[in-house]
């Protein structure tokens, strides 16, 4: 079986044809997809999507929606984990972290909101007993400071794309590292190293579905200036994105599957449960 640790099927782009993109993963072998929110507006949209496929959800403010929320968020965000602390397909608080890639959220006064807002869902995630799912653009030590100034019980650090002491730091903080579409081009060359040479039990897979397109769905700025559309990623490709993990490894797929879920149920061990 494949777990999806990070698929945003609650995104716009499934609205055509939600239903039979869950399905073709799991004819696939993606038995189960962790659906992380990224604003309070998503929340009850991810917990429906999560009961009606079987899957799993975790609540939280992505930093990206971080400039448009407002603290009467946190204390919602609070509320809805209390009322749904007994609901199985709750995981983990997420997507939560610091994006210093996009340039309006560099600038001081809003990587100081980013950084409040993320130390707040830190500590209801502490209050709550639930893991983390980390967005980790640029910040992965910022993001490592806060963890150690406000320990979690586990987590995901998704789409990582650190260096090897980055990953060995939040591996000690009982974390695993999630590795998706990127993984396939063969130009990531420090993370194919990475994704080869970490201990096994550090990695889960993920497709951040429909984003981080695998190199066979990308297309390039020219070809998009023709008007080919950029692929949508989907959680069916997981699949063949663990074909590229286990050929850097020299594991077979069977024996990939079996080690990525439980990793995953480790990192967020409702999966187990649920």
């Amino acid at each position: 079986m494949w777990i999806d640790t990070h698929c945003h099927l609650d995104a716009a782009e499934f609205d055509a044809d939600r239903d039979a993109v869950r399905q073709a993963a799991r004819v696939a072998g993606v038995t189960r997809c962790v659906i992380p929110a990224v604003h309070a507006a998503h929340w009850p949209q991810v917990a429906r999507l999560a009961e009606r496929h079987g899957d799993a959800y975790a609540l939280g403010i992505h930093p990206l929606y971080v400039p448009q929320a407002q603290e009467a968020d946190l204390q919602a965000l609070d509320r809805a984990l209390t009322e749904r602390r007994d609901d199985p397909r709750l995981v983990a608080v997420g997507e939560i972290g610091l994006d210093f890639f996009v340039t309006e959220l560099c600038k001081p006064p809003m990587r100081e909101r980013q950084w409040g807002f993320y130390t707040a869902q830190l500590k209801l995630a502490q209050k709550h007993g639930l893991p983390v799912i980390l967005h980790v653009r640029r910040s992965a030590d910022l993001l490592l400071k806060g963890l150690r100034q406000c320990p979690v019980i586990s987590g995901i650090a998704h789409a990582f794309n650190g260096s090897s002491q980055q990953a060995e730091a939040f591996v000690d903080l009982g974390f695993a590292l999630g590795f998706g579409g990127t993984l396939t081009y063969e130009r990531s060359l420090q993370l194919r190293r990475l994704a080869s040479e970490l201990p096994l039990s550090a990695l889960v897979l993920e497709t951040d579905a429909p984003d981080i397109p695998p190199q066979w769905l990308y297309q390039t700025a020219e070809q998009r200036a023709l008007g080919v559309p950029q692929g949508r990623n989907s959680p069916a490709e997981l699949p063949r994105i663990a074909q590229v993990l286990a050929g850097l490894r020299g594991l077979s797929l069977a024996d990939l599957a079996v080690a990525t879920s439980a990793n995953a149920q480790r990192a967020l061990p409702q999966l187990a449960a649920a």
